[in-house]
C-alpha cells in the first residue's frame, strides 16, 4: 500500500526541513509555512533567473526506498534531510508520469510535474550524495532520482500514516522531465 511515511517544512531556506505531525497543503501554493510556498518560483536560484515564473515545484516528495538504499550505503540520511516535504513509501514515485494526481489524506491532492534536479548541496550535506542520487539507464542516458517535485490541486492536511491514492493521466503518458 501506498502512503506518507513522513511530512516537514521549514520557514528558511535551509537544506534540511524539519519533521513535524502534519503539513496543512494550501492549493496553488504549498505547504503552509514553508519558505517554498507560494504562486511564483521561490527556489533561489530559480528566482535569480526569473521571479515571475510559476512555481512547479511547491511540493518535493522522495520515496523511502531510495532513502534506505542510501542509508545502506553509508550515507546519513532520513526523511526531511534532503529537503524533501512529503517521504512516501510503497510507490515508484520517478515511475509515475507526468500529470499524476497523488490523493493524501482525506482532501489534498497534489499534480506531479516533474524530476528534482539533483544540486551541489546534496555534497554540502554529505560528500558524493548527488553522485549517489544519479544514475545511467541501460541507454546510457542520465537518471535523477532524487525524488518529484508537485503543484498543490486541491487544499488538505496530510499526516504521517496516510493513505496516498494514484490517478494517472490520459494516455498517451509523458515522461517526468527536470523543473
Amino acid at each position: 500500500m501506498a502512503k506518507v511515511v513522513s511530512v516537514s517544512r521549514s520557514s528558511c531556506h535551509h537544506f534540511s526541513k524539519e519533521p513535524v505531525d502534519k503539513i496543512m497543503l494550501i492549493e496553488g501554493e504549498g505547504v503552509d509555512g514553508d519558505a517554498h510556498k507560494g504562486k511564483t518560483v521561490k527556489h533561489r536560484s530559480r528566482v535569480k533567473k526569473d521571479p515571475s515564473q510559476p512555481n512547479l515545484r511547491q511540493i518535493h516528495i522522495i520515496h523511502l526506498e531510495l532513502i534506505e538504499e542510501l542509508q545502506e550505503a553509508g550515507f546519513r540520511v532520513g526523511p526531511a534531510t534532503m529537503g524533501e516535504n512529503i517521504t512516501t513509501s510503497g510507490i515508484d514515485v520517478l515511475s509515475l508520469p507526468t500529470g499524476t494526481i497523488l490523493s493524501m489524506g482525506n482532501e489534498a491532492k497534489l499534480e506531479v510535474t516533474g524530476l528534482r534536479n539533483p544540486c551541489a548541496q546534496l555534497d554540502n550535506y554529505q560528500q558524493g550524495l548527488t553522485a549517489a542520487v544519479l544514475g545511467r539507464d541501460e541507454e546510457g542516458n542520465l537518471v535523477r532520482r532524487a525524488g518529484i517535485m508537485c503543484i498543490v490541486i486541491s487544499s488538505g492536511v496530510v499526516r504521517p500514516g496516510d493513505q496516498v491514492k494514484i490517478q494517472y493521466p490520459k494516455e498517451p503518458h509523458r515522461p517526468l522531465l527536470p523543473v
